[in-house]
């Protein structure tokens, strides 16, 4: 699987242990984060792991802040990425399982490296289930058209 990565400046040792770990998997990890401690706005890596979600120039991606809030609410703004914030693997399965989302965030203040591993396994592993699910994903997506026919 390809998975583009981004981090700040507060998640950069967190982010290499994640990138190592999911290499030794297997994956392709597309760095775009930064690894100085210097600050670093997260809206940057947010906004670039999103356009290549989007653009399915990845199969997904994994986001790393102080919390995993501010940057999963950068990717949000990007059409078509559904960004969630986890701080324990079940929310992490059914996040994908039911809302089908393509970015999955967390936050280096917040949770410790296993616990990140296990909520990166959880997500990775989990399928979309569809069915009634799909309705509320097609919900989203109407509303995300409805507010762009409003910016334009």
């Amino acid at each position: 699987m390809k998975i583009a990565m981004g981090n700040d400046h507060v998640a950069v040792e967190m982010k290499k242990e994640i990138k190592v770990y999911l290499e030794e998997k297997g994956h392709e990890i597309i760095d775009v984060g930064t690894n100085s401690t210097e600050r670093f706005n997260y809206p940057v890596s947010g906004f670039q792991v999103a356009k290549m979600v989007q653009k399915n120039e990845v199969d997904c991606g994994i986001l790393i802040c102080g919390t995993g809030v501010g940057i999963s609410l950068s990717a949000n703004k990007v059409h078509g990425i559904r960004a969630v914030v986890c701080s324990e693997p079940y929310t992490a399965k059914l996040s994908k399982e039911h809302n089908n989302t393509n970015i999955l965030a967390f936050g280096a203040r917040v949770i410790g490296i296993e616990t990140a591993k296990m909520i990166v396994d959880e997500w990775l592993n989990a399928k979309f289930e569809g069915g009634r699910h799909q309705t509320r994903i097609d919900m989203i997506h109407e509303i995300e058209m409805t507010q762009e026919l409003k910016e334009n």
